[in-house]
């Protein structure tokens, strides 16, 4: 894999539109971003002229390609070879050029079977779709979870040994969510017991969100009548949820993807730039902020991402809806630059439609 490297492109002083293009430069264009995303490295004219089947000799093709670089549309990354496309040369592509397969009836059931929800977790669901959109693009994978903001209908610690608890919740909708914790050590069983009772009258049938500030208000004001270890396990608990984001969590799957192919010690570096950036708790709001006014798929190319941009990677993320169609998360792939758009963006619209109706 080799990002395009912005330094080396030149740009073009005024926004170039497909208007401007005639149809013979749109196909030179076209037929060089497709070789681009096949291998990843220049073409030439003479290449173009006898692979590609364009019915134009390599002197005209050299003259297509020096107007198409000139709109900054096209770049030589070498002198005298052959041309990759500038970042802007791929929007254009992928605005006006492109032709989005469909998804083939296999690869839909493969999809709706990886996402399905029957006796899984919401989570779990999630972890799922982010690996099978890993190994279907060959690309991380994305997703941002949903926060639990559903009522709870059951709430219990159950011990895991000694310092260890788990903490079941049990949404209204019977979705089931896990926390291990650490408690005190030397609890007593019964203070895990008197935990899950206080919990249980002040949050079922409310959201975890809407329930615990009163919680935490009550024990700040010593009015809850809990012994020292049994508020403990009370603060873990609560701790164990309040302390993720407010949007849920961001489940990142097949990174070393996107060490396949590095060659030189610069791409290796934007890579370990990007594992920094999913690291980052800003990237969470970031991604929903991608997608929260849009509709569909969405696709930031390069340097046009904030985020993503210092890693050369292109970002094609689409949102997802719960039933009463709020914005709830996200889901997409990162990969390269010359990432298959064709073949991953109707996937990535198709699992976003799958999860958003499982999710209540």
């Amino acid at each position: 894999m080799k990002p395009l490297n912005e330094k080396s492109q030149p740009t073009s002083t005024f926004p170039t539109t497909l208007e401007q293009l005639n149809e013979r430069s749109r196909d030179v264009l076209r037929k060089i971003v497709e070789a681009y995303v096949e291998t990843g490295a220049p073409i030439g004219s003479r290449t173009l002229s006898r692979q590609l089947g364009l019915d134009l000799s390599p002197a005209t093709i050299r003259n297509v390609m020096a107007d198409l670089e000139e709109l900054g549309l096209l770049f030589a990354p070498h002198t005298s070879a052959g041309r990759l496309p500038t970042e802007l040369g791929l929007r254009l592509f992928v605005n006006g050029l492109l032709e989005h397969g469909n998804l083939t009836a296999a690869d839909r059931r493969h999809i709706e079977s990886q996402c399905a929800a029957s006796g899984r977790s919401v989570p779990e669901v999630l972890e799922e779709a982010s690996a099978m959109l890993s190994g279907l693009s060959h690309c991380a994978g994305l997703v941002v979870a949903p926060k639990l903001e559903e009522p709870l209908k059951h709430i219990e610690f159950v011990s895991l040994g000694p310092g260890r608890a788990l903490v079941v919740m049990v949404t209204s909708s019977g979705v089931v969510e896990n926390r291990v914790i650490d408690v005190p050590a030397g609890l007593p069983p019964s203070s895990l017991v008197e935990a899950t009772n206080y919990l249980s009258a002040r949050l079922v049938g409310h959201s975890l969100g809407e329930a615990a500030a009163d919680v935490r208000q009550e024990m700040e004001a010593q009015k809850a009548e809990l012994d020292s270890l049994t508020q403990k396990v009370v603060e873990q608990g609560l701790a164990s949820w309040a302390g993720e984001d407010r949007h849920g969590a961001l489940i990142v799957r097949g990174q070393a993807q996107l060490l396949d192919d590095v060659s030189a010690v610069e791409d290796l570096e934007r890579i370990r730039q990007l594992f920094t950036v999913l690291e980052a708790k800003e990237t969470l709001l970031n991604l929903l902020q991608m997608t929260e006014t849009a509709e569909g798929v969405q696709i930031f190319i390069g340097a046009e991402s904030e985020l993503f941009g210092l890693a050369g990677c292109s970002v094609i993320i689409a949102p997802y809806n719960n039933s009463q169609q709020q914005l709830v998360g996200a889901v997409g792939v990162i990969g390269p630059t010359r990432i298959d758009y064709a073949r991953i963006i109707p996937m990535v619209d198709y699992t976003a439609k799958v999860i958003g109706r499982q999710i209540r």
